[in-house]
């Protein structure tokens, strides 16, 4: 584990709750970004990184050391992710006047230095987080972390606690799940 974060969480289990806001100074931006592209919904995201960081800090005495403080962040926020998203399919499928699945990409100050590249670009972030949507939350869960964030297949398998050989499964599947989306053939 990092040595930066044993020091932090050490002082916090201590009793120095400022050394867990250093933590969430730390990987906020992070972890919001991996379930923004999860759930697809900035709200939402937000409400998940802030139950993760919160149950963390709660769970911190528990938290052995043996992994990565962040791969046992991110595994929290995305259960939390999973299981709202399976909430709101139930909920989704009960409702027949549907939901508003308009998408809202986070401002960018970047953008206005290439306005043209920009667009294009926020086009094609628009495009992938909807085919993103319209996966699984397990296979939406592998692409993210594996496509997306870079994780190694071991902390992806750690983060979701199920075995290499499940995530190598899920995200082939998802691979060509989101490729027939994407490029759907033409009979």
């Amino acid at each position: 584990m990092n040595h930066d974060d044993r020091k932090l969480i050490k002082d916090c289990l201590q009793g120095q709750t400022s050394a867990f806001g250093e933590l969430v100074s730390r990987y906020q931006d992070r972890l919001f970004n991996a379930v923004y592209r999860l759930l697809g919904h900035p709200e939402d995201a937000l409400d998940v990184v802030q139950e993760a960081f919160l149950h963390a800090f709660q769970s911190l005495n528990s938290f052995k050391g043996d992994s990565e403080f962040f791969t046992w962040l991110y595994r929290i926020a995305f259960n939390s992710a999973i299981s709202l998203k399976r909430k709101r399919r139930i909920l989704l499928s009960l409702d027949p006047g549907g939901a508003d699945d308009s998408l809202i990409d986070p401002l960018d100050d970047s953008e206005y230095t290439q306005p043209g590249l920009a667009l294009e670009r926020s086009e094609e972030e628009t495009k992938l987080q909807a085919a993103l949507n319209r996966l699984s939350p397990e296979h939406r869960a592998v692409l993210v972390l594996k496509d997306i964030e870079g994780r190694k297949y071991e902390d992806i398998a750690e983060i979701l606690d199920v075995p290499i050989g499940t995530i190598r499964s899920r995200l082939h599947r998802a691979r060509l799940e989101l490729r027939d989306i994407l490029y759907p053939k033409l009979d």
